[in-house]
């Protein structure tokens, strides 16, 4: 399958999109420091993690995001080799993601706010462009809030000088609408950005939410809802094409995740067959 050199940097890949493949994960967690056990999560898996960039090339993908749990070591030797890998496949490391931790407790968001820190090092070493953490698990009182804001705003200082950017994700409970969404944003004043992701909101008004943010964010989770009928590509269009209008220009991630079908390139393949259509129809309209 092949897409138009004009689109090929709007696409990345997730390891989450491949997550069976990988198989085992690596649950490295607060309360844990910064090693874990590994977990035979999804099985024994097919492939190794430091494989992926060159699998993405092959497909013409050249962005690639890193779940956290997916890395199966933190030491400089291992993290060097992964951006040798990538770096030999022509393939950006977009995003880190930091998949653990809440900034909105008032118990343990000191304590997480210093192990998310811990890894923007091992961003920048990965040689990734971003690093997405979680703003907070709180309900969204005006307190929580304001917790959450204060340590973002020291995290993007720590990243910042690292060469790495702090990204926050419209997922939780402490950004469950738009009003959330771009009230820390605002009171961040551009320190940390946004990643958009289709699959966090759903519901009857999920469509009018994601309009309200989607102009602002940097990077966006295209999440395709699957059945067992296939890709529902009336919501995967329309959530791009809304996006779009916007004023979203960046690129998006393929997420893939259907009990349905197995091979799960293929379902990545097919997702960006489908944005790559939207796009160039809405580019002759």
């Amino acid at each position: 399958m092949t897409i138009a050199a004009d689109l090929t940097h709007r696409f990345a890949v997730s390891t989450w999109s491949l997550h069976r493949a990988l198989g085992r994960t690596y649950p490295y967690r607060p309360s844990d420091s910064m090693s874990c056990a590994c977990q035979p999560t999804y099985g024994a898996g097919s492939i190794e993690l430091i494989d992926l960039p060159q699998q993405c090339a092959e497909r013409g993908i050249f962005r690639l995001e890193i779940c956290s749990f997916h890395l199966p070591s933190l030491l400089p030797g291992y993290v060097a080799r992964f951006r040798n890998a990538a770096e030999e496949a022509g393939v950006a490391v977009q995003t880190l993601l930091i998949e653990d931790g809440d900034l909105s407790d008032p118990e343990t968001a000191p304590r997480d706010a210093k192990w998310m820190a811990g890894w923007a090092d091992i961003a920048a070493s990965l040689g990734a462009e971003n690093m997405r953490v979680i703003a907070g698990k709180a309900l969204p009182t005006d307190a929580a809030l304001t917790m959450a804001e204060g340590y973002l705003r020291k995290l993007a200082e720590i990243t910042t000088a690292a060469g790495v950017r702090l990204l926050i994700e419209n997922w939780f409970d402490l950004l469950p609408g738009p009003a959330e969404v771009n009230h820390v944003l605002d009171a961040l004043e551009g320190r940390v950005g946004l990643n958009g992701d289709f699959g966090n909101w759903q519901g009857a008004g999920k469509y009018k939410d994601l309009a309200k943010i989607m102009g602002r964010a940097e990077l966006c989770h295209a999440k395709g809802h699957y059945s067992i009928a296939g890709l529902d590509e009336e919501d995967y269009v329309r959530c791009v094409l809304l996006s779009e209008a916007a004023g979203y220009c960046g690129p998006f991630t393929l997420i893939y995740d259907s009990p349905y079908h197995k091979d799960e390139w293929a379902g990545i393949l097919e997702e960006r067959a489908c944005i790559a259509d939207a796009l160039r129809q809405a580019a002759t309209n």
